[in-house]
């Protein structure tokens, strides 16, 4: 989108042609008026197209006629992980910086627990989209700064902010990085300078980000929280602050959320449980959702729950018990067998299955390996998972969704 194309839109016989065809099909649309002189159709087709990814990552804004950018708004955070985020006890105070400003979508929820909100993005266009959608939503103590957000902090006076969120981009050479210091910003070399113009500052970290070892990058860390959202782990939170001990391990917490609820799973770093390893498996599995499995808490959540472990390397959990409120996944259990290639075509035509949902943990052959292999279709409610038992042979656990 360009500058000019985002004038137009503000317009208001644009915004109502806009309307009227937010059901087309965009690339149908560009296509049948891509002759009409007097609208941008490039930029309203984009607009159609992001309206619709908008409904389902931002549910309740998206209902607000915003305006939005293709990338920005893949980039932006969704609006449950953002509501989460802004509602932490961390996220208070009297003024924030958000140097990677982007669609805006944490700068609204922030401004709702700061006074003030000093947003920043190098994007012109994009900055342009968010002031507008601040604007259009009521928003009055954000202040928008285009430019470079490192040239910008610098600028203010030491302490000048409770807090400063950095959501780095995560390109390096072309290519997508999760490591820190191969952000942009790079928040491993602009540790001392956050820590001197704000108390605390906040890292949306990519969920690929190794864990291990962040404390030696970031020496003020206290607090990592992995966060989900419906079973997708979205994004680490790496919450540092000025007075800090960093003779004590930070506390590592596990969020999800999952159909309108909010479980968790809170240890400190480095303190490992003893796993309980299952002889065979039980009527019940049970595997904990991607945030627990990324934050290594699988171990306590075993402990929490009762439950014990298939074998040492992988996460999944069995008991004979149903757990009815297990963050995670659960599974009734019909049948176990143990793995060998050539009678397991049988063991399939004996239990009729034709189809099923494929997981595996450390098992040889990928899901789609065994879907050609033996010409499975798909089931959502019934599951063949592959694995090892405790001795280390391998089996798969015919099961039924769990649904007590």
């Amino acid at each position: 989108m360009t500058a000019e194309e985002l004038q137009q839109l503000q317009l208001p016989e644009v915004r109502a042609f806009l309307e009227k065809h937010l059901d087309d099909d965009p690339a149908l649309f560009a296509m049948k008026h891509h002759r009409l002189k007097d609208f941008p159709v490039r930029a309203i087709a984009e607009q159609i197209a992001c309206r619709r990814k908008a409904r389902k990552k931002l549910p309740e804004l998206s209902k607000r006629n915003l305006i939005y950018s293709s990338l920005a708004l893949e980039q932006a955070s969704g609006e449950r992980a953002a509501g989460y985020k802004s509602g932490l006890p961390e996220m208070s105070g009297k003024r924030l910086m958000d140097m990677s400003g982007g669609l805006g979508i944490d700068t609204i929820f922030f401004a709702q627990r700061f006074d003030e909100v000093v947003y920043c993005e190098r994007d012109a266009v994009v900055a342009q989209v968010a002031e507008y959608n601040f604007r259009a939503l009521g928003i009055n103590n954000v202040s928008v700064i285009q430019g470079d957000s490192v040239e910008t902090l610098e600028t203010f006076s030491d302490d000048s902010f409770d807090l400063i969120f950095i959501d780095p981009a995560r390109r390096e050479k072309g290519r997508r990085s999760a490591a820190l210091e191969a952000g942009s910003p790079d928040v491993v070399s602009l540790h001392d300078l956050l820590l001197r113009k704000a108390d605390r500052f906040c890292v949306k970290a990519s969920p690929a980000l190794e864990i291990d070892g962040i404390r030696a990058k970031l020496p003020s860390l206290f607090q990592v929280i992995v966060l989900s959202v419906e079973r997708e782990c979205k994004e680490i939170l790496l919450f540092c602050r000025r007075a800090n001990d960093t003779a004590n391990p930070f506390s590592l917490k596990a969020v999800c959320l999952n159909g309108g609820k909010e479980s968790a799973i809170a240890s400190e770093a480095g303190h490992q449980r003893q796993k309980s390893i299952a002889p065979a498996p039980g009527r019940y599995l049970y595997e904990p959702d991607p945030a627990i499995i990324k934050a290594r808490l699988t171990p306590l959540t075993a402990a929490q729950f009762g439950l014990q472990f298939i074998n040492s390397k992988v996460d999944y959990l069995t008991s004979d018990r149903i757990i009815p409120d297990f963050p995670g996944r659960s599974f009734r259990v019909v049948t176990t067998v143990f793995f060998k290639p050539g009678r397991f075509k049988t063991f399939l035509k004996e239990q009729g299955i034709e189809s099923a949902s494929i997981l595996r943990r450390d098992f040889p052959l990928s899901p789609d390996e065994v879907r050609r292999r033996y010409r499975l279709g798909e089931n959502k409610e019934r599951f063949l998972i592959f694995s090892k038992d405790s001795s280390g042979r391998h089996l798969c656990l015919l099961c039924d969704r769990n649904v007590a």
